[in-house]
């Protein structure tokens, strides 16, 4: 039997990242991956950038990756309203001028996707889609759309994160996995989460969403202390 656990979306939250880590190592997993969006709307970009640098975890860029690492002041999300999109240029806004210059670098340097086997099962992560890094691949979409997708990703199982909200499906012979958030769900369950992928000895492979419980109050407190929104602390602990 192989094992991974894949982890996204962690959106500067480090002890939401701290907590996965510690639970994915009990586990007893071959590896662990990233898929992106280490920074962008929590206080702590530097010390996840530095922790995931220096555990050596493969990771992908995140579209917040992406355009912090380039000094961007569009990140590549979507908003619903003007509410909204003015709160998310205040994390945009906030995030590049709180995040040092190893941690932009460190991002720059980042793949748009990686590929493995496991146990003979040809796994492919990305953030968003292969097609786009800020693509949102709901469970609700249609059907044909997910089915082209998997005709497209040359692969056995398709990982990925970006909407904050995990599921696992096939699709045109694919297994579609997304991972959740380590560091802002929105699932309504606040707990950290991300995925476990595994193979056994016949070479089937499953996988499923664990979470985690951390201190996400403490987080709270350091978001507003940042001079952050305090919806985007209230949304941690409501997971909305």
């Amino acid at each position: 039997m192989q094992r991974v656990a894949v982890i996204t979306d962690i959106h500067a939250n480090l002890p939401a990242l701290e907590a996965a880590l510690a639970q994915i190592a009990k586990l007893g997993v071959d590896a662990v991956y990233c898929g992106g969006d280490l920074v962008g709307y929590g206080p702590h970009p530097n010390e996840v950038c530095r922790l995931v640098e220096e555990r050596g975890i493969p990771t992908i860029y995140g579209n917040y990756d992406y355009a912090i690492a380039r000094d961007l002041a569009d990140c590549g999300c979507a908003y619903v309203t003007q509410h909204e999109r003015e709160l998310g240029q205040r994390s945009v806004n906030w995030t590049l001028a709180n995040t040092d210059r190893r941690s932009k670098e460190f991002m720059r340097a980042l793949p748009f996707d990686l590929r493995f086997e496991l146990g003979g099962v040809r796994v492919r992560l990305v953030h968003g889609s292969p097609r786009k890094v800020n693509e949102y691949l709901f469970e609700d979409k249609p059907a044909r759309t997910l089915e082209r997708i998997a005709r497209l990703a040359d692969c056995d199982v398709l990982v990925f994160g970006h909407t904050h909200k995990p599921w696992i499906r096939e699709h045109g012979g694919v297994l579609f996995v997304n991972c959740g958030s380590v560091g802002k769900p929105k699932d309504g369950d606040p707990r950290a989460a991300f995925a476990l992928i595994e193979t056994d000895e016949r070479g089937e492979v499953r996988a499923r969403i664990e979470r985690v419980v951390y201190d996400a109050k403490a987080v709270a407190r350091d978001v507003v202390a940042a001079g952050l929104p305090v919806e985007y602390a209230e949304k941690l602990l409501a997971a909305a």
